[in-house]
């Protein structure tokens, strides 16, 4: 078994990252490739945790004209399809995988308990963290950087649509210059759009590495894990 660079990780996903092409639900296809890809990372020995958004069914700038703390609220319950579906693809796969809620609904997750969380690791189970913070005004990035110190991850590997971080947007500005390696206070100063402030500060605070990658080649975050160059670091 091959010596691995980070030993236990959190991997952040963004709810559009499971809809694929059809950008809105769940594409069964897409959600199968990343569920491929954790499963070799544990496979490889690999600790894994997963934090996952709600954008594919829910955004909190759908409810502008909604009170804030419930559209948030909505946020959650959809960060929870979410992560439903990936403990099914998961253990369709023979990977043993188990759902934690942050807002506690007992009939279909765990509430979230640190102590629990780093048990199932230890025993080779993947967790799924759903519903954020389980408060509002909180976004799933600020969840991942929460969850990560909790459980005493490596590293959090972040999948996004483009292949790392850009000095501006490289769909809409092809002259963007992409780094290879970066500062949390770079991301915060240029402002970045990483992930959001709370959270890179959170991950600055704690020396927690963010590791960028492409989610369209979740191959990435074997890669990343094994400590080959993927996308952009930010330590």
């Amino acid at each position: 078994m091959p010596d691995l660079k980070y030993k236990r990780v959190l991997v952040k996903l963004s709810g559009e990252a499971l809809a694929g092409d059809i950008k809105h639900g769940i594409d069964a296809k897409t959600i199968g490739k990343i569920c491929d890809k954790i499963k070799e990372l544990t496979s490889l020995g690999a600790q894994v945790a997963i934090v996952v958004g709600g954008g594919n069914f829910w955004r909190g700038k759908y409810g502008h004209q909604m009170e804030r703390t419930t559209s948030d609220y909505m946020g959650m319950l959809a960060t929870c399809m979410n992560g439903l579906a990936l403990q099914d693809a998961l253990e369709a796969r023979g990977v043993y995988a188990r759902l934690q809620t942050a807002i506690e609904m007992r009939e279909v997750g765990e509430p979230f308990i640190q102590r629990k969380a780093i048990k199932h690791l230890e025993k080779g189970r993947v967790v799924i963290f759903s519903c954020g913070t389980g408060h509002p005004y909180f976004t799933t990035d600020t969840a991942a950087a929460l969850r990560a110190v909790e459980i005493n991850a490596q590293a959090i590997l972040v999948g996004k649509t483009i292949d790392g971080v850009y000095s501006d947007d490289p769909k809409t500005n092809p002259n963007a210059e992409k780094y290879d390696k970066i500062t949390y206070l770079d991301v915060l100063n240029k402002d970045l759009k990483v992930m959001d402030s709370t959270a890179t500060a959170l991950c600055r605070d704690n020396h927690i590495p963010l590791i960028v990658f492409g989610i369209d080649e979740p191959a990435n975050m074997v890669k990343a894990i094994l400590g080959e160059k993927v996308g952009t670091i930010i330590e």
